[in-house]
């Protein structure tokens, strides 16, 4: 696999699979994500899901927090 970009390399490829520790998978409202969680909510890290119409919904982009 080829990656053409600006990012460096070890932002892409971690060597500590400790930054990956905290972060669980789930299923809410029947879209998959991966989250991390923060006191009593949970913050979106990845939205997993095939269908577009997840990406569009603003409850659901990465960086905001949905409760426990």
């Amino acid at each position: 696999m080829i990656h053409h970009t600006i990012i460096p390399p070890e932002l892409i490829f971690p060597e500590q699979l400790e930054s990956f520790s905290d972060q669980v998978s789930l299923t809410r409202n029947g879209v998959p994500m991966v989250v991390e969680q923060s006191g009593n909510m949970y913050k979106i890290v990845r939205i997993m899901s095939s269908d577009p119409a997840d990406y569009l919904n603003s409850e659901l982009h990465p960086g905001s927090y949905i409760p426990i």
